[in-house]
């Protein structure tokens, strides 16, 4: 199979189109024919490096953690799932940006989302609903979203909304029209964020999740006045100083298949920046790492 790989860590030109053995699934496992695959942090953060010492891999490695495409192999004791269905969902930490990948936990794709929307669901969904989760009932509570207009942000904006919340966003402002289309009240992030949300919600925010990792969790902790009130997805060491709920991402089927209910419902339309074709992944890779997207980058395979 042709695949995206990298012999060394180092910057995104180090990724070559080459030829990779193709993989097949374990017990519990499918593999799917690639239609596209998703670039999220963790790609770059691995490729270059910044990972090794607690995740090390096996080099020559293959980026991606998500995917979506048509099942071609299945692995003994799947059930509800046949060769030729329209999937979505999560392998390992690599090995997505390839032809072929093997999934360890998916979903049935929606008929409203392409193939590009499916591939930049999997690690967003069930990211953003892991930290939705952690705050508890949404219904009639005031959500804010740090980092409101990126991969993960906009998905759990898109489902608080579903759950019923009010859902406030931070992003930059050439961003804030684009989260109003999502269901958000807008704002920009940074210094005086507590003084705009005494206008934008005069009762207080009840519950916050940060999926930025800007530095900002110890303004969020005193907005939300306690810090079990608050989530984050992205600042791990900062949220254990504070005592906040951190979550980690997992590959899970059940979440995946609740984001595809509500994609199937049109309340969650995973939002692409932009689709880059295979050849062209170390622009991908360069574009993710500079940050501040709209929505997610993807791949085409």
């Amino acid at each position: 199979m042709r695949a995206a790989r990298f012999h060394e860590y180092g910057r995104a030109e180090s990724l070559v189109i080459e030829q990779a053995p193709d993989p097949h699934p374990e017990p519990g496992e499918i593999r799917v024919r690639v239609a596209a695959a998703g670039v999220n942090p963790i790609d770059w953060k691995l490729r270059s490096g910044a990972l090794h010492q607690m995740l090390p891999l096996e080099l020559p490695a293959i980026p991606g953690r998500d995917a979506a495409g048509v099942v071609d192999e299945i692995g003994d004791g799947v059930r509800g799932v046949s060769i030729g269905d329209r999937v979505f969902g999560l392998g390992g930490v690599t090995g997505a940006t390839a032809e072929l990948v093997i999934l360890s936990a998916w979903a049935h794709t929606p008929a409203t989302w392409n193939d590009e929307q499916a591939a930049g669901a999997g690690l967003a969904s069930v990211t953003a609903m892991r930290g939705l989760d952690a705050l508890g009932s949404l219904a009639g509570r005031t959500l804010l979203v740090e980092g409101a207009a990126g991969g993960v942000g906009s998905a759990a904006v898109e489902i608080a909304v579903a759950r019923g919340a009010t859902v406030i966003g931070t992003a930059g402002e050439r961003n804030h029209e684009f989260l109003t289309s999502l269901g958000a009240v807008p704002t920009t992030y940074g210094p005086g964020l507590a003084q705009r949300l005494t206008v934008l919600a005069p009762h207080g925010v009840d519950i916050v999740l940060d999926t930025a990792a800007s530095g900002s969790l110890d303004a969020l902790v005193a907005i939300a006045g306690d810090p079990k009130r608050v989530a984050t997805v992205a600042d791990h060491a900062g949220g254990q100083r504070l005592g906040t709920h951190v979550v980690n991402a997992e590959n899970d089927s059940t979440l995946l298949s609740v984001a595809a209910e509500l994609g199937g419902q049109g309340r969650y339309t995973p939002r692409i920046e932009q689709a880059y074709p295979l050849e062209r992944i170390a622009d991908a890779h360069a574009h993710a790492e500079r940050g501040r997207t709209r929505g997610k980058i993807v791949i085409c395979i």
